[in-house]
């Protein structure tokens, strides 16, 4: 299985300014531990080795906290002097990955997805890149997906408080390691706006279904059912 992960840990958390100390939203306190903490275990857990932490804004707070190792896991740091944007961090990691191909995650989100049926998803697809995506009941805060009876997405329908139900972008992809280098892409770029949206008709981009939990702790009323939520959870 693939044994390398790049986390996006760069955000400001500026949503969550009301409800948590100044620091990276990925820092963020749950229950006395970082947020990261939380995603770092769940890697550990599936044997992965080596990850690429995305940082940027107030930067040397996860680096003091993490240093070069947690647990199984070895640590390199991708630094971002200004925000490049999901996209433009991602680029900005890639180079520090030393295999065939990377797991990508958001350092906001934890999504209980299994990495070796996503792993083999991408292998039986021979895709360069997909997607974990997961049914959410009131997905308007995150749009939802379509894609058709081979798992290929085929549309983003923006966020929108009259969408009831359906599959959303859970912010965990594997991806090759050289793919987004054919594209000429910018420096800075959405990953998920100036990338997904806009190469999905015509590259072959795949949602794995999951219905694992789901947790994105980007606003103050997700944060504090996380908080609530981990208090139950047991993490295996």
């Amino acid at each position: 299985m693939t044994g390398e992960a790049i986390i996006l840990a760069g955000g400001y958390g500026t949503r969550l300014k009301g409800v948590i100390p100044d620091g990276p939203k990925a820092m963020a306190p749950i229950n006395g531990r970082p947020f990261l903490e939380y995603v770092m275990d769940y890697l550990d857990r599936w044997g992965l080795n080596h990850i690429v932490l995305s940082v940027g804004y107030q930067q040397e707070k996860i680096i003091n906290h993490f240093g070069t190792g947690y647990k199984s896991l070895a640590i390199d740091y991708a630094l971002e002097d200004e925000p490049l944007g999901t996209g433009g961090a991602i680029l900005n990691a890639l180079p520090l990955i030393k295999g065939f191909s990377s797991f990508i995650f958001n350092g906001d989100t934890y999504f209980d997805v299994n990495l070796q049926r996503l792993d083999d998803f991408r292998r039986i697809k021979e895709a360069d890149l997909c997607l974990a995506i997961r049914f959410e009941i009131d997905p308007g805060r995150f749009g939802v997906l379509e894609f058709d009876n081979n798992n290929r997405i085929t549309g983003f329908n923006e966020k929108s408080a009259d969408i009831e139900e359906g599959y959303i972008n859970g912010g965990v992809y594997i991806l090759r390691k050289d793919y987004l280098l054919r594209f000429g892409l910018p420096r800075k770029f959405s990953f998920e706006n100036d990338f997904l949206q806009k190469y999905h008709s015509t590259e072959e981009f795949y949602g794995m279904r999951c219905f694992s939990y789901f947790r994105d702790i980007g606003i103050p009323e997700d944060y504090n059912k996380a908080v609530d939520e981990f208090k139950r959870l047991i993490f295996y």
